[in-house]
């Protein structure tokens, strides 16, 4: 129940600074996590990202401000962050659909969104094969993007990736390249909690020179390794269980080293993979 008691204290967090800064190092240093696997781990066990809930839960609020009062809307947007009343307009209409001064008409329908509270559900019909195995530091070589820090402004910069990838022959010329473990190729999100720039790789462990590409260390780190096949659905399926299931009876927490997926063969449609968690035993 630590788990559970530690993410339930991140909302906690959340309800006290709504009107403020939230700070996402923060609500990973309360989880036991990096500010990306918190985010991570956020999205699948509540079904929407942390950018969506924290917009949720403020036009909740802003709602309720401009039912229950004659504050100004400029005032109400400004207390929950937004200096541009469009903008405030734009989140507020996107939640309600509605915009804000319609609010205090006599009748008006809104929504309301409560705060979060996990709680752990019994499930694991359905088996997860895995292994745990200490590693040394390892060099890729390869592609990357820039990664924001609020994951869901992420969601096409992964995909477009793969996509230039598999569109100018990168794919290839990286597996000619790929010459020590682990032998596959690889999808690596670089977001250590101290890196300046969160990046995600598209690359092979190699020693051989990286000529055009880019090279990365990843760092020694304990990985519960999970293995999968299917198309890349699958591979988000088992993410997901690997964190609502998994993750909260295992005795283990996320450690500080990137999350990496492992595609051990070429087909899309029937592919063979792993995904590697960095793990550390919980104190």
């Amino acid at each position: 129940m630590e788990w559970v008691e530690r993410l339930n204290e991140s909302m906690r967090y959340i309800e006290e600074h709504l009107t403020g800064e939230i700070d996402h190092k923060e609500l990973g240093r309360i989880a036991c996590c990096s500010a990306y696997h918190f985010q991570r781990m956020f999205t699948y066990m509540a079904g929407v990202s942390l950018a969506e809930y924290l917009r949720r839960r403020r036009m909740s609020l802003a709602a309720a401000d401009l039912q229950g009062g004659d504050a100004k809307i400029l005032d109400i947007a400004q207390k929950y962050g937004y200096s541009s009343p469009t903008a405030f307009n734009r989140a507020f209409q996107g939640i309600h659909g509605i915009a804000p001064s319609a609010v205090r008409n006599e009748g008006v329908s809104i929504k309301s969104y409560p705060p979060i509270t996990f709680t752990i559900s019994v499930k694991g019909v359905e088996e997860m094969n895995y292994r745990i195995e200490t590693k040394d530091s390892f060099r890729i070589v390869g592609l990357s993007a820039p990664l924001q820090k609020e994951l869901e402004n992420n969601f096409m910069i992964v995909p477009d990736l793969w996509q230039k990838a598999a569109a100018d022959g990168t794919i290839p010329k990286l597996a000619g390249m790929m010459d020590t473990p682990p032998m596959g190729l690889l999808g690596v999100s670089a977001c250590n909690e101290e890196a300046e720039q969160w990046k995600y790789f598209i690359a092979v462990s190699t020693t051989k020179e990286c000529g055009e590409y880019e090279e990365y260390i990843v760092p020694a780190s304990t990985w519960a390794i999970f293995t999968g096949s299917g198309t890349n659905q699958s591979i988000q399926e088992l993410e997901q269980r690997i964190v609502t299931e998994w993750l909260p009876t295992s005795g283990y927490e996320y450690a500080n080293a990137p999350d990496i997926e492992v595609y051990l063969n070429a087909d899309p449609e029937n592919a063979q993979y792993e995904v590697w968690i960095p793990v550390t035993k919980k104190g």
